[in-house]
């Protein structure tokens, strides 16, 4: 693969990691709430989701995604209901100040969990890895190789928009020290995380 390929994918590709969304805004709501480096080590389950997704488009199985309406709706339904649960769960969350540093203490594992179902329940993240990587992919030499350099790199650049989504989110907490800055920041995040499972929901193949 060329520098050149290189340097068209990798500012292309940024922009597409740090575009707001679902997890990313996940990144942020951590952040506030549990630090910046849980938020991080969280963001590993949404990389899982989509190194298996770019698997699927290497291996041209997210045609089945295209061709199957049913498959398609399914997943799209699941994944819009899972956004709905966040952002009522979000709504209902006590504020607590700054002094509540006994806030419930959540496994590690169960952040990465809901960043991981949040990225595998957006049937389009797979259609969007068929579309845009395969741009860069020069059939006349071996594509397995050059799928699999373009993950990493989609991979790597997707842990930086992390760390910057967390550390926003870090910055947002000192903010919003008090009991009435966090209720309206929790209600804000989940207007936002509701809106993208409506919107989910609505949304049709491409």
């Amino acid at each position: 693969m060329d520098y050149a390929t290189l340097a068209l994918f990798i500012p292309a590709c940024f922009a597409l990691n740090m575009a707001p969304g679902p997890n990313n805004l996940l990144s942020i709501s951590n952040a506030t709430r549990y630090g910046f480096q849980r938020a991080c080590l969280a963001g590993t389950g949404r990389l899982l989701a989509f190194a298996g997704m770019i698997a699927l488009a290497s291996a041209g199985l997210a045609v089945v995604l295209h061709t199957s309406e049913l498959l398609f709706y399914a997943i799209k339904t699941a994944g819009a209901a899972y956004l709905l649960y966040l952002a009522f769960q979000l709504w209902r969350a006590a504020p607590g100040g700054e002094a509540d540093a006994v806030v419930p203490r959540v496994a590690l594992w169960q952040l990465a969990r809901q960043e991981f179902l949040v990225a595998a329940g957006n049937p389009k993240a797979i259609l969007i890895f068929t579309a845009f990587l395969p741009q860069f992919v020069d059939p006349a030499q071996p594509m397995a190789m050059q799928f699999t350099v373009l993950g990493v790199l989609f991979l790597m650049l997707e842990m930086a928009a992390i760390a910057i989504y967390a550390w926003m989110g870090t910055k947002l907490r000192r903010w919003f020290a008090q009991p009435r800055g966090k209720r309206i920041f929790n209600r804000a995040c989940a207007g936002l995380l509701a809106s993208a499972g409506v919107g989910l929901m609505l949304s049709r193949r491409v």
